[in-house]
């Protein structure tokens, strides 16, 4: 009876501690929602967003630390070098040039990476912060859905050419098709994986899919395909459902591009001029600007400090440059570290399910970052990335089992006595 009492104790703590677990991640994925997009349909001060996504990483930290209270950590090359991240953070904030909100924002990186080292304890290479992930960027998805249906006309806005929006959270197209091109692709690798069923991955990609067709991504749209590609490429050696799939994906997408080539055009061109097309909606005009600001060699070894990634006023919407801009080339030289080590080593690992998501995280960011900043600061892509590292981190080695020693038998000190004189 104790035997059973302390097991099904132990079970229910374990439960109990993955569901913390669980709520810590989801709440990580909530801080970097962002506070700015388009109108909603309840209009929210950006003061409430913003204390709501920075009041989720407060209590991520917090609830990290109490499930954790000895802070015992895994320690990794990615989350090292994030660490390293904070030191040209700060010190290019130090100086104010940016003002009082660069200060903040290294304070929030600092418990964002705090966060996930309180983390690591439980990455032991397996699948669950896989499925925390999807479904914590699901339920965003469905946020967005329900705006759609609400109030078609505030989800599809003419401000951004008709293209999905969050209308119940401020919500970007690209950020709504990075979420969906993420859970799209680590879905379909679950089901070559065998790690779900046919009917449930629909539920998960059939609407991710619609909604990303609305947002008219062509970056996440991009990221999908070749992140996938390289993904199922590497468990073609070992699985038949993936070589399946790989040579039947290939088949419909001749048969697509011959049958709607018109179609798909349109949608990828989204009714730009091949001018505006070609100079990517106006991002290589600030990538030439803000290369060719003069700067100091504090700023070009620091970068200027953490700000909202503009240049002038304009997004610059590329993560390269927004890291050289705010934390300058030792910036630049660490976030390069850190997916060059993450590829190296998955490269390194023998073909399985966790690599082939990781390759695929790994690929989708850095497909990603040359439309898209974030790598430098807390963001999804942080979290995609770090994720690929629990994916790729080695199981925790098992405590050999100890043999209960036998109580020794008393024996008198006659009887030691050899019987033969």
């Amino acid at each position: 009876m104790v035997e059973l009492s302390t097991g099904h104790l132990s079970t229910d703590h374990a439960s109990r501690t993955s569901k913390i677990v669980g709520t810590v991640w989801g709440l990580l994925v909530l801080n970097t929602l962002g506070s700015a997009g388009a109108k909603t349909i309840v209009p929210l001060p950006r003061s409430l967003i913003q204390m709501v996504t920075m009041g989720a990483l407060v209590a991520a930290f917090a609830l990290a630390l109490a499930v954790n209270p000895r802070l015992r950590i895994r320690p990794g090359a990615c989350l090292f070098l994030l660490t390293l991240l904070l030191v040209p953070s700060v010190i290019s904030s130090a100086d104010l040039e940016s003002g009082f909100g660069a200060l903040f924002r290294c304070t929030r990186l600092a418990l964002f990476v705090g966060t996930l080292w309180l983390l690591s304890r439980w990455w032991d290479g397996g699948l669950t912060f896989v499925r925390y992930h999807i479904r914590m960027y699901f339920a965003v998805l469905g946020s967005v859905a329900a705006g759609l249906v609400v109030s078609p006309g505030a989800a599809l806005p003419e401000l951004y050419g008709g293209r999905l929006v969050g209308a119940l959270w401020p919500l970007t197209p690209p950020q709504i098709g990075q979420y969906a091109a993420v859970i799209i692709g680590l879905t379909v690798l679950l089901v070559l994986g065998r790690r779900t069923d046919r009917a449930s991955a629909a539920v998960v990609i059939v609407p991710s899919f619609v909604l990303l067709a609305l947002t008219h991504t062509r970056t996440a749209t991009l990221g999908l395909f070749i992140g996938l590609a390289l993904a199922i490429g590497s468990l073609i050696l070992t699985s038949a459902a993936a070589r399946r799939f790989f040579a039947w994906t290939v088949l419909c997408a001749t048969v697509a591009g011959v049958a709607f080539a018109s179609a798909l055009q349109a949608w990828f061109l989204r009714g730009q001029s091949k001018e505006n097309f070609s100079n990517l909606t106006g991002r290589a005009k600030v990538w030439d600007a803000l290369l060719a600001a003069p700067r100091s060699t504090s700023e070009k070894v620091f970068g200027v400090g953490l700000g909202d990634k503009s240049f002038g006023g304009l997004p610059i919407d590329n993560s390269w440059l927004a890291v050289y801009h705010e934390q300058g080339l030792i910036g630049v030289t660490l976030v390069s570290a850190i997916i060059i080590v993450l590829g190296g080593v998955a490269l390194l690992r023998p073909p399985s399910l966790q690599r082939a998501c990781a390759i695929f995280l790994i690929s989708y960011c850095a497909i990603a970052s040359y439309t898209e900043a974030g790598l430098g600061d807390a963001s999804p892509y942080l979290l995609h990335l770090t994720l690929a590292a629990s994916l790729l981190a080695a199981p925790a080695a098992a405590a050999p089992a100890s043999t209960p020693e036998l109580p020794r038998r008393h024996i008198p000190r006659w009887a030691r006595r050899s019987e033969v004189p």
